[in-house]
């Protein structure tokens, strides 16, 4: 694979990191300084990985990085790897994984108040959108435990997709207030300042969105280059890539 590897001055970081995609099997994988808006490091993938993530993380506490904070969407497994570190989920994203699952209309009244309480998550303290989650469980909770049996006498989750909503819910919970545990960092709730990134780089391309795959992964690099990199003298290229 190619990658980029940029060498900063500022030591100590709060970061965010996620993966972009320029249609199947070509994505752009970086892990950004939060405060500074210089990637630190980046790598063309494939798909999401968490061996990926980890290689950058790796990297960066090789040459000297002090990590007080990581910003992450959360693939499955992403968060027990990142353990020692401080994790706070991107609550957009966690917004949008509710939302897959009950859709933007829900027609079920459990539904529509689940996806109404989640909405406001960005709005709410900790402590507040837990004792309305809770209020939500004891109003719904038998709802929730409804099966339907078919004529084998099998029995399934009459309700799976709001039970599935409500329990991604629960599992995130952990992750998805560590700005507000650690506010002194200054950690953002969201992966906003990445998802920026990305759309400048996108936008940037899309008036040579006929060129090759190669055209694509220099115009990045050089994009990237000249209005992201820490020091852009210290920027190190794999010239070895499947791209």
């Amino acid at each position: 694979m190619r990658q980029v590897r940029v060498i900063s001055r500022y030591k100590d970081v709060v970061i965010n990191m996620d993966t972009t995609y320029w249609g199947r099997g070509f994505g752009l994988m970086a892990i950004k300084d939060t405060f500074r808006n210089k990637i630190l490091w980046y790598k063309f993938v494939h798909n999401e990985t968490i061996a990926d993530y980890m290689e950058g993380i790796a990297w960066l506490r090789e040459h000297g990085f002090h990590i007080y904070g990581i910003v992450c969407d959360g693939i499955r497994g992403l968060f027990t790897a990142l353990y020692p570190y401080r994790v706070q989920m991107c609550q957009f994203h966690q917004m949008m994984i509710v939302r897959r699952c009950l859709t933007n209309r829900p027609e079920l009244p459990a539904a529509q108040e689940l996806l109404d309480l989640t909405k406001r998550i960005t709005c709410l303290d900790k402590a507040s959108f837990i004792a309305e989650l809770d209020l939500w469980q004891k109003h719904w909770g038998e709802f929730l435990k409804e099966r339907t049996h078919d004529k084998n006498g099998r029995s399934t989750y009459t309700h799976p997709r709001v039970r599935s909503a409500y329990l991604s819910l629960k599992r995130n919970m952990k992750w998805l207030w560590t700005f507000e545990q650690y506010s002194h960092l200054h950690i953002p709730k969201t992966n906003n300042a990445i998802e920026g990134t990305f759309t400048d780089i996108k936008t940037k391309l899309r008036v040579h969105s006929g060129i090759s795959r190669q055209r694509r992964v220099a115009l990045i690099q050089e994009y990237i280059a000249r209005h992201y990199c820490a020091n852009p003298r210290f920027c190190i290229l794999d010239r070895n890539s499947e791209f």
